[in-house]
């Protein structure tokens, strides 16, 4: 059995539980899935199906979802994005007018030529006596001469964004939106609001997907991502790959951090950081997800692949800050590219690789004060999201994101970060429970979920023979190189076998769905595209740390935490909440006592009087070993009675 650090823990709820004891073993079985507290599990790789091409293909431009609508001023690439809360959301859209693309600098279009309208209702209504206005802005994409090349500068059309407010829980709505005045509505769309920020409400499916780009795959992935009906969308990094095409439509392959000191590499001219665009691949892909993102509340990660430097003034991110609304001024962080919002009885904060994250940055600044602010109470789950993984043990990309890490990793680790799901890197895989490269039952299940269908799907693993990276010869002045160590963090650089925090990885194009039932369990599973039907390839029931406070760090159960506030603050005595669950056999119901500090919490179980404390359990006479039984703080006594015992 892998062996794991135990220092905190979870809850858990009724639900339908099958309980099997052999010997001392226990497993936990959900419905017929696994959960978590039945981790850690053995790494797992899943074998790479022959049949599948690991090259995608983009989508020619001849594509019909590509085309422009023939309407003069006509909405299209009409989104739905959450604002902080379940009682607001933005709806955004571009009215297109002539392709601003030139040999000469393009001439911005006028944003107040047209209204930012949007007419909506109940469902239920069937009218749409609501009328909210918002604003709207254009902006450019500048390049640079050289190479040869003819540049042609692009101006967007005019983008539009537009809140609506004092919004109902968990409501349907229907919208229309554009200029009445110019007869340039849209038809009719439909969105449902998230649940109110409770234990007991969430949203019913929440789609996890990343590096979509605009290839036959991602046909695949949309398709299905539709057929499932998802009240939510996540989408991490790798949108439109508009940076993977020079301004004259040529196609590169080009990896940014394969680069050498000079910016080039082979095939690969310009290279990252002095690459052009083809701007309107962003509208062939704000045209082609339309179905799915003008109905469902869509969230955008920014990743590599949305930095897009200009030319003029070195700015980053224009086409993703432009394009999308954000709930960066409701959550705070007033910047698109990290932010925070509540759907339902989740929390989910999004974060930027690619942006200074250090101790003094805003970014972390920002963060720390998001994560102290969370009302565990509320929102009992904290999903943390960016594009660049911590934990992938896949060729490409692998450790990249290593100065990240050790700025950050504490600080999601002591405010007990749930779940943290990553892209960028072509291929799929889940964590055990992790920190620093340890399993530790205290941190997250990192979930890496990047082959959405651009690009070349993984393959290679850096476990195996001949395959690990050479750290020394990172590129220190793109875009990797603000993430890449010159050294490693361990004494090896690559492990020699699948990793032990690495509980499965697969090479496939797909998609990953979170079911929260409740404050207890949520449903993870990840779609591959060769599955037509609904059968996950892997699935599993994720079970939370539930955190009251930010604990001292101490061997012994702590009696004493820190307030979660800043530092100039004093230490208090803070109540800790200890949680149980009767998995019980026998026949006396007692109680368990815990001892927190000034207070004690007891719980009725099937045995004699239950105490812990000081990291021992003791049940009647008798002191079970101090070793885990199982993972998530799971024991059973030397008599065989059974007690799993859960606490923070």
């Amino acid at each position: 059995m892998l062996q794991m650090v135990v220092k905190c823990t979870s809850t858990t709820k009724s639900m339908f539980f099958f309980v099997i004891l052999v010997s001392t073993t226990v497993f936990i079985i959900v419905n017929g899935f696994s959960t978590t507290l039945d981790g850690p599990f053995m790494p797992e790789t899943a074998p790479l199906d022959p049949n599948l091409n690991p090259v995608a293909f983009d989508l020619p431009e001849s594509d019909p979802s590509f085309v422009e609508p023939n309407a003069e001023f006509r909405p299209e690439q009409i989104s739905v994005s959450l604002s902080y809360s379940f009682d607001s959301l933005w709806i955004s859209w571009v009215t297109p007018e002539e392709l601003q693309t030139g040999e000469q600098d393009s001439v911005s279009l006028d944003p107040n030529s047209v209204q930012s309208i949007v007419q909506y209702g109940e469902f239920n209504d069937r009218n749409r006596n609501n009328i909210a206005t918002g604003h709207s802005i254009v902006y450019n994409q500048q390049y640079s001469p050289g190479n040869g090349l003819k540049k042609k500068n692009y101006t967007s059309g005019i983008i539009h964004h537009v809140q609506l407010t004092d919004l109902k829980p968990n409501t349907l709505y229907q919208y229309r939106c554009g200029d009445p005045s110019l007869s340039a509505m849209s038809k009719e769309y439909y969105f449902r609001t998230m649940p109110k920020s409770t234990l007991e409400s969430y949203p019913r499916r929440i789609v996890v997907a990343g590096d979509l780009g605009l290839t036959y795959n991602t046909s695949t992935v949309l398709t299905q991502i539709l057929s499932n009906h998802p009240d939510l969308v996540v989408l991490i990094g790798g949108f439109s790959y508009a940076d993977t095409y020079l301004a004259n439509k040529t196609k590169l392959d080009c990896s940014s951090c394969h680069c050498d000191q000079n910016g080039t590499s082979s095939g690969c001219d310009p290279c990252y950081y002095n690459r052009e665009t083809y701007q309107p691949r962003w509208d062939y892909w704000g045209r082609f997800m339309e179905p799915l993102m003008a109905n469902v509340p869509t969230m955008m990660v920014a990743g590599e692949h949305e930095i897009e430097q200009q030319s003029d003034d070195n700015l980053t991110f224009v086409a993703y800050s432009s394009r999308f609304a954000f709930p960066s001024n409701e959550s705070g962080s007033f910047s698109p590219l990290y932010y925070s919002f509540n759907a339902g009885g989740a929390h989910f904060i999004v974060l930027n690789s690619y942006k200074p994250y250090d101790y003094s940055s805003d970014q972390y600044i920002w963060l720390e004060s998001d994560l102290i602010n969370i009302d565990r109470s509320e929102t009992p789950w904290v999903v943390a999201t960016w594009s660049l993984p911590w934990y992938s043990t896949f060729k490409g990309h692998y450790r990249e994101a290593e100065s990240m890490r050790i700025n950050l990793e504490d600080l999601l680790y002591s405010y007990g970060v749930d779940i943290i799901f990553n892209g960028q890197v072509d291929a799929y895989e889940r964590s055990n429970r992790v920190y620093n490269y340890t399993l530790d039952q205290c941190g997250p299940v990192y979930i890496t979920t990047g082959a959405g269908g651009a690009g070349k799907l993984e393959t290679e693993h850096v476990d195996d023979p001949g395959n690990c990276p050479d750290h020394s010869q990172r590129n220190p002045f793109g875009s990797c190189g603000f993430n890449s160590t010159l050294g490693p963090v361990n004494d090896e650089f690559c492990p020699v076998n699948q990793p032990e925090y690495s509980a499965y990885r697969e090479s496939s194009f797909g998609f990953g769905m979170l079911e929260v039932k409740n404050e207890t369990h949520a449903l993870w599973s990840w779609n591959r595209n060769q599955n037509l039907y609904y059968l996950a390839a892997d699935i599993i029931y994720i079970v939370p740390l539930l955190l009251a406070a930010t604990v001292t760090k101490s061997e012994a159960f702590s009696k004493t935490v820190k307030a979660p506030y800043a530092e100039n603050r004093p230490e208090k005595l803070t109540h800790l909440h200890f949680y149980f669950h009767d998995f019980v056999y026998g026949d006396k119901p007692t109680t368990a006592t815990v001892a927190t500090g000034p207070n004690t919490n007891s719980s009725a179980t099937a045995f004699g009087t239950v105490v812990v404390a000081d990291n021992r359990l003791t049940v009647g006479s008798e002191i079970t070993s101090e070793e885990v039984g199982r993972a998530q703080g799971i024991y059973s006594s030397p008599t065989r009675t059974l007690l799993v015992c859960l606490w923070l």
